[in-house]
C-alpha cells in the first residue's frame, strides 16, 4: 500500500477549512474566507503563510511577474481557496501551475461556494523539474 503524500498535514488544513465552512456556509466572498481560514489555522497551530508571492526562474533571471498562492501549509501543501458554484478544470490547472512552480507535490483546492458543502481536492503532481522559484516570505507558527 502506497501512503499518501502528506497525508496528516491535508487533514488538519481541510479540517480547518470544513470548521470555517460549518460556521459561515456559502455565499462569501473568497476574501471573507480567506481571513477566516487564516484565524482557524494560527488558532489550529498550523504553520503557513498566507498570500505567499511565489518569485518564477526563467532561463537563470527571476521574473518580475508572481504566482500569488493563498497559502503554503507546513512549508509542503499549497492551498488555493475559492467561492464558486463549481470547481473548473482552470482552478486545477491553476494549483497545478503552482505546484510546479514551488516544487511542491500536494496541492489543496477548498471551494467554499458549492450549495450545501464544503468541497476540496487534493492534487499531487511528481514530475521531476529543475528548481524555479523562490519564496519570499518564510512560514510562520
Amino acid at each position: 500500500m502506497v501512503a499518501l503524500l502528506c497525508k496528516e498535514e491535508v487533514y488538519a488544513v481541510v479540517g480547518a477549512a470544513l470548521d470555517v465552512y460549518n460556521h459561515l456556509g456559502s455565499g462569501f466572498l473568497e476574501a471573507v474566507y480567506q481571513e477566516a481560514l487564516e484565524r482557524e489555522l494560527t488558532m489550529r497551530r498550523v504553520p503557513f503563510v498566507a498570500q505567499q508571492a511565489l518569485r518564477i526562474l526563467y532561463k537563470g533571471e527571476y521574473l518580475s511577474k508572481t504566482y500569488i498562492a493563498d497559502f503554503v501549509a507546513y512549508a509542503q501543501v499549497v492551498v488555493e481557496i475559492k467561492a464558486m458554484d463549481v470547481i473548473a478544470r482552470r482552478e486545477e490547472s491553476q494549483l497545478i501551475n503552482y505546484l510546479n512552480a514551488t516544487e511542491l507535490s500536494v496541492g489543496l483546492l477548498i471551494n467554499f461556494g458549492a450549495n450545501n458543502k464544503l468541497e476540496w481536492k487534493r492534487l499531487v503532481y511528481t514530475k521531476t523539474r529543475p528548481a524555479n522559484v523562490q519564496l519570499s516570505t518564510p512560514i510562520r507558527n
